[in-house]
């Protein structure tokens, strides 16, 4: 089994990254593979085009990395979106990630198993908190916590590390993911996944 999680920090072994090791540790305990994407600022931003939702076939019509993660997240298990807060959202070179990969991807994104990460220094974490976990809502994705929201402080590479209670959130949370990869792979052929359908979509157009 296998985790995929995207860091959407520009800054290689920063904070983000410490966290998604501490996850990555727990899984590790479990048997379960963690691949950490660092998508920085290497996207660009979706263009509206609705070419993928027309072609139905999971990319992205910008034919660049990011169709390659995109088959990374329907191959993982489980998926995390990490994020440092900027300016009390999003780091923006992972928002035009999650843009076009979660339109692109759609439906075969249902029922994996998901989790939202944030590293701030001061605030803004629950914003961007939410913001992650609205991607993965709009997705029918099983979605993974701890026992607090998952953000941690710290400005400096490694101060996040100072954040006693930051780092029991994210070995809870890998465990939890853990958990649930585990119990809906082992459910496979006795517990049936729920039906979805087409989304009626209504742009408040009269």
């Amino acid at each position: 089994m296998k985790v995929v999680a995207f860091n959407g920090s520009p800054r290689k072994g920063g904070n983000t990254e410490i966290c998604l090791n501490l996850i990555g540790e727990e899984l590790s305990k479990q048997g379960i593979e963690l691949e950490i994407i660092q998508v920085g600022t290497r996207a660009k931003p979706c263009t509206a085009c609705y070419q993928c939702l027309e072609r139905g076939d999971g990319h992205c019509i910008q034919n660049d990395e990011v169709n390659g993660w995109i088959d990374k997240m329907v191959e993982a298990d489980g998926i995390i979106l990490a994020s440092p807060v900027y300016y009390g959202g999003i780091a923006g070179g992972m928002k035009c990630f999650l843009d076009r990969a979660f339109l692109a991807a759609g439906p075969k994104l249902h029922h994996k198993v998901g989790a939202a990460v944030v590293t701030l220094r001061r605030s803004g974490g629950l914003e961007t908190y939410q913001q992650l976990n609205a991607y993965m809502n709009t997705m029918e994705m099983v979605m993974a916590t701890s026992d607090y929201w998952q953000a941690a402080h710290g400005l400096e590479k490694g101060e996040v590390c100072q954040d006693t209670e930051g780092v029991e959130v994210m070995r809870k949370l890998g465990r939890n993911i853990a958990w649930l990869v585990q119990l809906i792979e082992h459910g496979k052929g006795t517990v049936d996944a729920p039906e979805t359908g087409a989304r009626t979509m209504t742009n408040f157009v009269r």
